[in-house]
């Protein structure tokens, strides 16, 4: 199809996952015009596949990353005070036991080998509890509680698990719903000034006359337009290696390595509402977390992706894999059957030459070209850190634009976010008594979504059939409309297991029916 007219930007962001509109987002609230493409949905690759986690790595200190853990660990209460709706504080039971066993290919493990040679690799209580110091110290917690020790002979904690289990460190980090917060990131570049396309591909961007001229195609429909920028931002995620060398068509020694992570979610494994962090003879953690109220989140595997055009999955060594991890400790064996659902995602790590999946750095890179219109390569970050990414990148961009303005995202609320850490459960109670139809499980599930913005979805709704059709498990009409018209949700899977996990409730039927019913409302929209 014939291009559009164009249109020119100080800014240009390939990519729609954390990276790419936390950086839109901070680039536009600096006073600087922007643009963002995401050829699929937002959050539709890596960023809606991680464990869900505002946590400063624990096991990143075995590999002496301590800028990278500090970083996170001041984040997670930054962060928790600007998305109390969709992050919360959450506590980890860590069981001791003696088999536990270092990667080998930590520094720490080498040097407790040639030290300690009769350790044999194992992890020592000592060194755990010395590692969970510096975790409650190092980031100058004000929220989140410090760690402490706990009986597992006594503590609710302990009924799960085997008796061999006798002691365990508890400490904290924080729930992220992680799709949630790339699409409140991209609401709020948008409200700010910046334009946002999804389904919408780059399919080239070259330098001419001092800018960047990209050349965009809408990958439903094939129209195609043309844009122009004076700097380009690279945040790929698992493409950016193939944004480089395909769209920008240049030569980088950078490289990506590509790392597999998979989940597998279970029906409720224990009744309480602590998480696990458990250690393995591997020398390999898993987490095993209470998720959507019915079921528990077990997490993650390590294993080498080669193309980024492969989807991923989880298999089913790599499910069995996490079942007899979670067994090791769990009185009632995790077996296959008890798996509701599974899903993968690929981190797109730098390549920074480590000899494993797990050994290779969760930091992140940022490599700028600036010969030309400048142009800044993304590689590799953690959701934890995304924000000081976004400074970190926009402190390199900044200097083609004098006139931008200050850093400025630090503890400024996201969209429905606008309330206090401690004010959740009133939150719930005061939506629950202003429409008396929700049950309290509906009402807490909107609050943990759109926070302050729940009532303006409810709006004047006086009973449930206020809200439109029904399509099951408490999703009404209003928030499908909501969704698609706020939220840039195009189908039914961007709702289901993107902008909530009600997929883990609906039937296939209704997901069927919703998804006509989303291709009606855009066909009537766009007629």
């Amino acid at each position: 199809m014939t291009a559009q007219a164009d249109s020119t930007v100080d800014l240009f962001v390939i990519g729609g996952g954390i990276n790419g509109c936390g950086i839109a987002r901070d680039a536009v609230g600096r006073g600087l015009s922007v643009e963002l493409a995401e050829m699929n949905d937002l959050a539709w690759a890596t960023s809606s596949a991680s464990t869900k986690l505002f946590h400063g790595g624990l096991r990143y200190l075995e590999y002496f990353e301590v800028r990278l853990v500090r970083e996170a660990l001041i984040e997670r209460e930054t962060l928790l005070r600007a998305m109390p709706h969709i992050s919360w504080p959450m506590r980890f039971v860590l069981p001791m036991h003696k088999d536990m066993r270092f990667d080998n290919d930590t520094p720490t493990s080498r040097i407790l080998s040639l030290a300690m040679p009769w350790m044999k690799g194992r992890r020592p209580s000592w060194l755990i509890r010395l590692g969970l110091f510096m975790y409650d110290n190092l980031g100058g917690r004000k929220i989140l509680p410090g760690t402490r020790t706990v009986d597992l002979k006594s503590d609710e904690a302990g009924k799960p698990l085997k008796d061999k289990f006798a002691k365990a460190f508890e400490y904290s980090d924080c729930w992220v719903e992680d799709s949630r917060l790339v699409v409140l990131n991209a609401r709020d570049a948008e409200a700010r000034g910046a334009t946002i396309h999804t389904r919408t591909k780059v399919l080239s961007a070259t330098r001419t006359d001092g800018l960047w001229q990209i050349e965009m195609e809408d990958v439903e429909t094939g129209a195609r337009r043309t844009a122009r920028a004076k700097a380009l931002v690279n945040a790929g995620g698992p493409w950016v290696a193939d944004v480089i060398q395909g769209v920008l068509k240049q030569n980088s020694s950078a490289g990506v390595r590509l790392v597999r992570g998979s989940h597998i979610v279970t029906k409720r494994l224990f009744d309480h509402d602590r998480c696990y962090f458990f250690q393995g003879e591997d020398g390999r953690i898993i987490f095993a977390i209470p998720y959507q109220e019915d079921f528990t989140l077990i997490g993650t595997t390590d294993q080498e992706h080669t193309n980024a055009d492969e989807a991923p999955a989880c298999t089913d060594e790599e499910a069995q894999y996490l079942c007899d991890f979670a067994s090791n400790y769990f009185e009632k064996p995790v077996t296959m059957e008890d798996i509701v659902w599974r899903y993968s995602g690929v981190r797109p790590l730098y390549d920074d030459g480590a000899s494993s999946a797990t050994a290779a750095t969760r930091d992140y890179v940022l490599k700028l070209d600036d010969n030309g219109a400048p142009v800044l390569n993304v590689f590799g970050g953690k959701i934890t850190t995304y924000r000081k990414l976004a400074e970190a990148a926009m402190a390199k961009i900044v200097p083609f634009f004098p006139e931008a303005k200050a850093p400025w995202t630090a503890g400024v609320a996201m969209p429905g976010g606008d309330f206090q850490v401690h004010e959740v459960e009133g939150k719930i109670a005061a939506l629950q008594s202003r429409y008396p139809f929700l049950t309290p499980a509906w009402a807490k599930r909107l609050i943990r979504a759109y926070g302050t913005e729940a009532e303006i979805m409810l709006g004047d709704a006086k009973e449930a059939a206020d809200l439109g059709i029904d399509f099951g498990a408490t999703l009404t009409e209003a928030e499908v409309r909501w969704l698609m018209e706020k939220e840039y949700a195009r189908a039914a899977e961007d709702v289901v297991w993107r902008r909530t996990k009600l997929g883990l409730r609906l039937s296939e039927a209704q997901i069927e029916a919703l998804n006509a019913h989303m291709q009606a409302a855009r066909q009537k929209a766009s007629a």
